[in-house]
């Protein structure tokens, strides 16, 4: 699939109408996911076959665009009911309910062998409304053991060090303008954007794909 026709598909998508600030439910749109999905697939990350998780899957763009990609299937992880049916509903309009599992969990619950994967992709709270929101889902990239692909603020200054300390190596290759919509009565611009860096993250011997 061409970029323009994966950002066009995943612009598609259904969003998110409530969502929870507390959660920092900030929707990333398909024009970005699509450009992320690719720059993922240039190092050869997501291949044909895979198994992906994605952790914090919101309305499940960045999973559903890695099938739409050739992943084989989709473990979509999020703790919100109301985005779980979101996810329900995106799943079934592209008729890929068989090649998709949304789990509706607080991210570090379930056991690592739950999320049986190739591939993690997550955009995780990046702790404007709680200091380390992040920290279960950085702590379940680890648990699952491969290769993982995450979006954090660009004032983010601890994800270096939390994985070069257990061993594991950490890229950060891109940077890129998340869009901040006035979806929150604090916001008092209708839109504004902020910048988001895009990080890869890999175990001390690589995933199965290597």
């Amino acid at each position: 699939m061409r970029l323009r026709s994966l950002a066009i598909e995943l612009s598609k998508l259904d969003r998110i109408s409530v969502p929870s600030l507390d959660l920092e439910q900030y929707q990333t749109e398909g024009e970005l996911a699509a450009r992320w999905l690719f720059d993922i697939r240039a190092f050869n990350d997501i291949v044909d076959g895979c198994r992906v998780v994605d952790l914090g899957s919101g309305n499940g763009i960045l999973g559903i665009g890695a099938i739409l990609m050739g992943a084989e299937s989709a473990t979509l992880v999020e703790v919100d009911d109301e985005s779980c049916k979101v996810c329900r509903r995106n799943v079934e309009s592209l008729g890929l309910s068989e090649r998709v599992k949304i789990v509706n969990s607080q991210i570090g619950e379930k056991e690592s062998d739950f999320y049986a994967a190739d591939l993690v992709i997550s955009n995780p709270p990046w702790g404007a409304q709680r200091a380390a929101a992040d920290r279960p889902f950085l702590e379940t990239i680890l648990s699952i053991g491969t290769i993982a692909h995450i979006m954090h603020s660009a004032e983010a200054t601890h994800i270096q060090n939390f994985f070069s300390n257990i061993g594991w190596s950490s890229e950060k290759y891109g940077e890129c303008d998340f869009a901040l919509p006035a979806t929150y009565e604090h916001h008092a611009s209708k839109r504004g954007r902020t910048r988001a860096s895009l990080w890869r993250i890999s175990p001390p011997r690589g995933g199965p794909f290597r």
